[in-house]
């Protein structure tokens, strides 16, 4: 795998560290490749309970590698066009995740960073973060789902204005329309952020990727397919061993143990 994407795994939380930093880990075709290649590995790992998204230095992701694109400006469209269904690919594996995936950020989020950080189930962001949507000022429009994200965390019209305006916002702002989850001191981040992982990680799994499917469905099913997914779901979970662990623990006044099985 490319050192410019690094994974550690410690106690069922995965570290996806973005390692550019000299380019504020902006996005180049071998990081892309690596992202989507890294995801679908842990996605498909069953000691991995967490995953965590994070970067490198001074930065969380500040975009895509302008450079890059102006070095191949001839072949602009093709070389766009396949990097972005890669990219994508890995966004789908990110989000797919039959696990809990926290983003960590701090410092620049701009353009790729957003949509990547947004496709997260929940953000922990240090209070330098720094955000921007930043496509239109290249004259693109966004993608890795920042388009599907946003619209459906902070409303349509609030995604039209950071997406055409492509304005800068600091934390406060972000947690105020609801972008992100968390703001906590930059340098109590790495902190907050694994304590919060390891939480995760020592919860009920299978009930964690069961709601995270229900919450996902409830976009477009109606209140009757809804409830009878929940029906259904509720139903798995009744048949795990931690979900008996759970009750268990519940009756006996003591703390559950889940082994996420």
């Amino acid at each position: 795998m490319s050192g410019k994407v690094m994974v550690s795994v410690a106690g069922g939380v995965a570290v996806l560290a973005f390692n550019r930093p000299a380019s504020l880990n902006a996005l180049d075709a071998e990081m892309i490749l690596a992202f989507r290649e890294h995801c679908e590995a842990l996605s498909a790992d069953a000691s991995v309970r967490c995953v965590v998204l994070r970067g490198e230095g001074k930065a969380f992701l500040a975009g895509g590698d302008v450079a890059f694109f102006h070095g191949c400006l001839d072949q602009l469209p093709a070389t766009v066009l396949r990097l972005a269904r890669e990219l994508h690919l890995g966004v789908l594996a990110l989000r797919r995740m039959p696990k809990p995936v926290l983003a960590s950020v701090h410092g620049a989020v701009a353009g790729a960073g957003v949509s990547l950080m947004a496709a997260c189930d929940l953000i922990v962001a240090a209070d330098d973060c720094r955000f921007t949507l930043a496509y239109s000022r290249i004259g693109a429009s966004p993608d890795g789902g920042g388009t599907y994200f946003l619209a459906r965390s902070i409303g349509q019209r609030k995604a039209m204005e950071l997406a055409l305006l492509s304005e800068p916002f600091d934390a406060a702002t972000a947690l105020r329309m609801g972008l992100v989850n968390r703001v906590v001191p930059a340098a109590h981040l790495q902190e907050e952020t694994l304590q919060l992982a390891r939480r995760l990680a020592e919860g009920p799994t299978v009930a964690f990727a069961e709601t995270k499917r229900l919450l996902e469905l409830s976009i477009a099913n109606s209140l009757e397919s809804q409830l009878e997914a929940e029906a259904q779901a509720f139903t798995r979970c009744a048949a795990t061993e931690d979900m008996r662990e759970g009750v268990r623990a519940f009756v006996a006044k003591r703390k559950a143990e889940f082994k996420g099985r």
